[in-house]
């Protein structure tokens, strides 16, 4: 299973940019996904989760009202748009692959995800 992230770059704040996360070699049907963060000196943090259909999704207190997770199924790709950038969203960003649940659900833990993608950079300047 391999986890490609994109689309993350540089803006100013207040600025809008809408992260892809690729998965292949595995359906994300049942799978939840999430987001996570690392800025430098700092440890990696839950940024947002999405349960399998996408009925659910679930926020890092920070993000709420700006970021918006989603994804597509049928592209076995998940999105996170974020608008109203903050510099200290300035971060790498991660997705990640969760559990596979019948039941919908999200989670915030990193340890339950198993697999991470490489990481897409974001900066944004005041």
């Amino acid at each position: 299973v391999q986890l490609q992230a994109f689309g993350g770059g540089s803006v100013q704040d207040g600025g809008s940019l809408r992260l892809s996360c690729a998965v292949s070699g595995r359906a994300l049907s049942y799978s939840i996904m999430g987001w996570f963060r690392q800025a430098p000196g700092k440890e990696r943090e839950f940024v947002s989760s999405i349960s399998r259909s996408g009925r659910y999704t679930d926020y890092a207190e920070s993000v709420k009202g700006r970021f918006t997770i989603s994804r597509d199924n049928t592209k076995n790709t998940v999105y996170l748009q974020m608008d109203s950038l903050k510099p200290e969203d300035t971060a790498v960003y991660y997705c990640a692959l969760g559990p596979s649940r019948l039941k919908e659900s999200t989670t915030t833990r990193t340890r339950d995800y198993e697999t991470w993608g490489q990481g897409t950079q974001v900066t944004v300047s005041s």
